[in-house]
C-alpha cells in the first residue's frame, strides 16, 4: 500500500493535454505553501530508468520494438523509481508528483496496443508492488486537438507521439474507462481549457486530498 506519511499524485493524459504545465504550475504553489516536493517522470527518474527512456523514445535500437518487450521495459522502469525514488521520498513526508506511472501502461500498451489486460495489470502489480498515487488526474482533451498543439510546438516528435490519430483516440477511451472503473482515485479534468483554469481546479482537487495543500 502507498505510504500515509507523503502524498502521491499522478498526471494522466495523451501527449500534448498540458502535463508539464499543471505539474510545474502545481509544484510552485505547492512549494509556496511550505511543501517538499519532488516531480519524476515515467519512464525515467533513476539512472537505470532513464537509459531506458532514451531507449523507447528516442534510440534507433527501439525501431520495431515488439509490444510485450516496450511493456516490459516500462514495467523494468516503473520497478525502478518505486523502490529508488517514490517510496523514500513519501517515507519522508514528502509530495510526489508522476508524470506518468501504471495508467499510462494499461492505457497505452494494454488497450491501444491491444496486449491482453489481465498480462499488463499483473505485470503492472508486480511492478509498483502496490505502491499506487492517493490521487490520479487525468487531462482530458480531444486527441485531434491534441496533434495540432503538438505540431504547433515545432519540436520533433518522439516515437510514441509518432502514432497515427486512431491510436490516440483508443488512449483516449481507455483513460476515460478507467476514470469510470476508480472514480476514488483517478478524476478527468477538461484540458482543452486555459491553463490558469485548469490549474485551479487541480488546486482544488489536491486540496481536498492532502494535507500539504492547506
Amino acid at each position: 500500500m502507498t505510504s500515509s506519511a507523503g502524498f502521491f499524485l499522478s498526471f494522466e493524459g495523451s501527449e500534448g493535454c498540458g502535463k508539464s504545465t499543471q505539474i510545474r504550475l502545481l509544484r510552485e504553489r505547492l512549494e509556496r505553501a511550505g511543501s517538499q516536493v519532488e516531480v519524476l517522470r515515467e519512464p525515467g527518474g533513476t539512472a537505470v530508468g532513464e537509459e531506458i527512456r532514451h531507449l523507447l523514445q528516442h534510440a534507433k535500437a527501439g525501431e520495431g520494438m515488439s509490444s510485450e518487450a516496450e511493456l516490459l521495459l516500462f514495467a523494468a522502469s516503473r520497478a525502478q523509481i518505486v523502490r529508488e525514488k517514490i517510496r523514500p521520498l513519501l517515507e519522508a513526508g514528502a509530495v510526489v508528483i508522476l508524470d506518468r506511472f501504471l495508467d499510462s501502461t494499461t492505457v497505452y500498451q494494454g488497450m491501444a496496443r491491444g496486449l491482453p489486460l489481465e498480462s499488463v495489470r499483473a505485470i503492472n502489480a508486480f511492478a509498483t508492488g502496490g505502491t499506487l498515487p492517493h490521487l490520479t488526474l487525468v487531462l482530458d482533451m480531444d486527441p485531434a486537438l491534441a496533434r495540432q498543439r503538438i505540431q504547433a510546438s515545432g519540436r520533433p516528435l518522439d516515437r510514441m507521439e509518432s502514432q497515427p490519430l486512431a491510436f490516440f483516440e483508443k488512449v483516449r477511451a481507455g483513460y476515460l474507462k478507467l476514470a469510470a472503473e476508480d472514480p476514488q482515485r483517478i478524476l478527468l479534468v477538461d484540458a482543452a481549457r486555459s491553463p490558469e483554469m485548469i490549474h485551479e481546479e487541480v488546486w482544488t482537487q489536491v486540496q481536498s486530498r492532502s494535507r500539504h495543500a492547506l
